[in-house]
């Protein structure tokens, strides 16, 4: 309004001011007129200050509003979180919680006035149903949630007040939904020992001192990510050389030696940087050959033998003879690739290989044909994906109205595809009869041949007397394929295959390589009982003061959960285990237990004294 207002009058107060002094006398008519000229181009650059001024402020507001985004009230003081906190002293002493409450945002009460009193190397339980408050009760414990109201205090530190450098080594806490890192089960279970850097990296490999100013001058902290990092002390190991044997052990707590077994049989080596570890491997082959053919179960497992066809193993291993170590010689790139395309047509068999093609997807789309997408025929009959079928059944239609000399480049290529899948004694086509085995016996020789002077390291070949590098333990151990259709071949080569690895005492080594398993996206290979498991023992392996457990085993079974808790229990004996239930009854086994009931501390005692008195406690046993 203001801004119309001076625009609109300005101009009256020039005419009727300049009017007066024009008749007046003191004012020309010509100078008049040049004021009211100017003042007519004035207004736009005033306006486009005025916008430029509204942008600003308004850039202004938005700015303070982002960084309160970033400065709530509850932000934790940045010395608190520094890593050159001495962590101190072991966190021991009584654990005194005094009026404990915990409000939501919108001020609901979740905890309400939890007071008890209890040693730090007690062994306790907390139960209550869904709800009760107290998974906000372990969070509190952890310090990894602050009390609207009331204190919690161990060994006489507040909790609330201990810098994360003492509450990051000294207590361990685990939930119901462990995350895990993209990598390998040693870097997930070492992640707990990563402080802060212990030994520095070779100036070769450490960040550069650029870098490193640039952090400090941008308000982060300088440290090396290039260092050894891992608080070996902390773990009880003396170094590298001995944390691997403080892994396993904590593997053996939390009862995921076994799977670490299987993924180490899954997993490869480099027989250059571990010599012995080849050598081993060749002796069980030999050793695994002799104890099958003593208990006349030779026939379980057929072996690669250069001049005869595998019928358990795939046309693609069959035509590699080996190992491919690039992805170009994966069987689901030999259609595409150009070596292999023209070996095939050097043998001859590139329409045999197109014909075959055809009888696999007339039979997949025939019994495909009513079932619905993820049915389990797609994973046993592997040549067909259910989002590819459509394009198959394309295919087999052109195929019975014009014939195979109809289909473009692009439809033969992708019935190329297909037989380097089959495995004749499993999928029961009869696609690979003697003549067919025999003309397939001579294309890896041809192979081999061109690979040895083209491209010498896409493909690891089998040999008798040599380690593949490029193949598992397992393969390297059996050096051919399980017999399909043998009754209970795979428990019965699993069992002679771990006697023998026990004879050699090659199991450890086998764990071992487990370790190094890649575990996926956010720990996605694994099931959720090995994901919680590998936390728990990622928590254990930092020998924590204080070990909080919240329902992180409730996945598992009650047996599972029954062994686990026992042999977690024994490992920590005289240090704190608090450990919140989902099976009241499984209480049993702690000194202490806390009941919990809307919020509130409704319970506290020993199992034998809540049994007695009959109250909350029982009745949440009984209700299991």
């Amino acid at each position: 309004f203001l801004n119309n207002l001076l625009a609109q009058i300005t101009p009256f107060m020039f005419y009727l001011g300049g009017g007066l002094l024009a008749i007046t006398g003191h004012l020309d008519i010509g100078a008049l007129v040049a004021v009211i000229a100017a003042y007519k181009d004035l207004p736009a650059p005033i306006k486009e200050l005025i916008n430029w001024d509204q942008q600003r402020l308004d850039v202004q507001i938005k700015y303070e509003q982002v960084i309160e985004q970033f400065q709530p009230p509850a932000l934790i003081d940045p010395e608190r979180q520094s890593v050159e906190n001495d962590p101190g002293a072991p966190l021991t002493g009584p654990m005194v919680a005094s009026a404990l409450t915990l409000l939501d945002e919108n001020d609901i009460p979740l905890l309400r006035s939890v007071s008890f009193t209890a040693e730090s190397t007690q062994h306790i339980a907390v139960v209550g149903q869904s709800g009760s408050g107290m998974e906000q009760l372990s969070l509190l414990l952890a310090g990894l949630l602050e009390p609207s109201s009331g204190s919690l205090r161990i060994g006489g530190h507040d909790v609330d007040a201990l810098p994360a450098a003492v509450t990051g080594r000294r207590i361990s806490y685990v939930g119901q939904n462990a995350y895990h890192f993209t990598g390998s089960l040693r870097n997930n279970l070492l992640y707990g020992l990563k402080h802060r850097p212990v030994i520095s990296a070779d100036p070769e490999h450490s960040t550069s001192a650029f870098d490193k100013a640039e952090s400090r001058r941008s308000g982060n902290p300088d440290l090396d990510i290039h260092d050894d990092w891992i608080d070996y002390h902390a773990a009880g190991a003396e170094g590298e050389a001995d944390i691997t044997a403080r892994m396993l052990d904590v593997l053996s707590t939390v009862d995921l030696v076994d799977d670490a077994y299987r993924f180490g049989l899954t997993g490869t080596i480099d027989p250059v940087s571990k010599p012995d570890v080849a050598d081993g491997i060749l002796m069980a082959r030999a050793a695994i050959i002799e104890r099958l053919a003593t208990s006349g179960n030779e026939d379980l497992v057929i072996r690669f033998e250069a001049d005869a066809y595998n019928l358990n193993a795939s046309v693609a291993e069959n035509l590699l003879f080996g190992t491919p170590r690039r992805h170009d010689f994966v069987s689901e790139e030999l259609a595409r690739n150009e070596t292999v395309r023209i070996i095939l047509r050097e043998a001859g068999l590139t329409d045999n290989f197109v014909t075959m093609g055809v009888t696999i997807a007339k039979t997949m789309v025939e019994i495909f044909a009513d079932l619905p997408p993820g049915h389990p025929f797609f994973e046993q009959f592997s040549f067909i994906s259910d989002d590819d079928l459509p394009e198959f059944r394309t295919i087999v239609t052109r195929v019975d109205n014009l014939g195979v000399e109809a289909l473009d480049k692009a439809a033969r290529q992708l019935l190329l595809g297909l037989p380097f899948k089959y495995v004749e004694a499993r999928h029961r086509l009869g696609l690979v009869d003697e003549t067919m085995a025999e003309r397939l016996i001579d294309a890896p020789r041809r192979l081999a041949e061109r690979l040895e002077r083209d491209c010498p390291d896409a493909v690891e070949f089998y040999r008798a007397d040599a380690y593949n590098a490029a193949a598992s333990l397992q393969d390297n151990i059996l050096f051919g394929r399980l017999a399909y259709g043998q009754a209970q071949a795979e428990e019965t080569i699993g069992r002679t295959l771990l006697e023998v690895l026990d004879d050699l005492g090659l199991r450890q080594t086998v764990i071992e390589v487990g370790l190094d398993y890649n575990v996926g996206i956010g720990g996605g290979r694994l099931s959720a009982g090995q994901r919680q498991k590998l936390a728990i023992g990622r928590a254990l392996l930092k020998n924590p003061d204080i070990l909080i457990v919240n329902e992180a085993a409730s996945v598992l079974d009650r047996s599972s959960q029954v062994r686990l808790i026992e042999s977690i229990l024994e490992r920590r004996k005289g240090r704190g285990v608090i450990w919140t239930l989902q099976r009241p009854e499984l209480a049993s086994r702690f000194e202490m237990i806390l009941v919990m009931g809307n919020g509130r501390l409704v319970e506290q005692g020993s199992y034998q004294d809540l049994q007695e008195k009959g109250t909350t406690f029982k009745t949440l046993v009984a209700a299991e």
